[in-house]
């Protein structure tokens, strides 16, 4: 099953600019590893060193935070939008 992921600017510089990828997967995690086969330099902006969801990206599935659902074992379906966010701090 395909689902549409959309990217902000800040990460389109490991995707050659691309905003929005269609992979397939049936978990956050599963499309997450779909996605880093395509452009291996998400990896670390993604996930950190033990595979868990960096602290400091936001990940939504149809506009819910995944940390409020099962992290990367939430599951998702055809048509799907998956938007990834990293976090923005200042002072």
């Amino acid at each position: 099953m395909s689902v549409d992921v959309r990217l902000p600017t800040l990460l389109r510089q490991y995707t050659d600019g691309t905003a929005s990828i269609s992979v397939e997967g049936g978990t956050i995690g599963e499309v997450f590893t779909a996605i880093v086969g395509q452009y291996p330099g998400l990896g670390g902006q993604l996930v950190d060193d033990s595979g868990a969801l960096h602290k400091f990206v936001n990940v939504y599935v149809n506009d819910e935070d995944i940390r409020y659902l099962d992290s990367l074992a939430t599951p998702v379906v055809a048509g799907d939008v998956v938007s990834i966010l990293p976090a923005v701090a200042g002072g």
